[in-house]
């Protein structure tokens, strides 16, 4: 039995129209071409549901070349920087929590329901996060028990993001 989504009818529209912006921070440009155009392709379906954007954050040459520890140093110091007191940041991170596409979906109406301005999501680099941004973070979602690189776990976040809609609005791309 498939679960009811948490808000119903024309005050999905509504709120979507008013709702939260939605800001996926990165850390490095995409490398290859055939994830770039997936990224574009769902970045461009997403921006028919929310106020949508990708933010890039790259250390300088120099820093990319410091030992793993002093590069999540780095990194975290560059995704602090772009954050405001107002958003809420949320890690996609290995060790985060699971949830079913469905669940997602919920979990982005309830966001979306309690207020929030302005949702952050970051993936970060190869190495993950500095013990100062899991502090700072209001939640931690995995994309998968699986590892992925954290190129290819881009595209998989916008999929994702982009079904969690699909599934708000009720339109026919998530199949049970």
């Amino acid at each position: 039995m498939q679960s009811e989504p948490l808000i119903f009818g024309k005050f999905i529209n509504l709120l979507l129209k008013r709702s939260m912006k939605l800001v996926l921070l990165l850390i490095g440009k995409t490398g290859e071409k055939y994830l770039q155009e997936g990224i574009d392709d769902y970045t461009k379906r997403l921006r028919r549901y929310i106020d949508f954007k990708i933010e890039v954050v790259s250390l300088p040459g120099k820093l990319k070349n410091s030992d793993i520890q002093q590069q999540k140093v780095n990194e975290g110091k560059l995704i602090v920087s772009k954050m405001k007191a107002s958003q809420h940041l949320c890690l996609f991170d290995e060790n985060g929590e699971q949830f079913s596409s469905r669940q997602f979906a919920l979990f982005l109406q309830k966001k979306m329901a309690s207020g929030i301005k302005e949702l952050v999501f970051v993936i970060g680099g190869p190495y993950g996060f500095s013990d100062e941004i899991y502090n700072l973070a209001d939640s931690k979602i995995s994309l998968s028990k699986m590892t992925f690189s954290h190129q290819l776990a881009r595209l998989l976040c916008l999929e994702q993001l982009y079904r969690a809609f699909t599934i708000i609005k009720r339109e026919p791309y998530h199949h049970d």
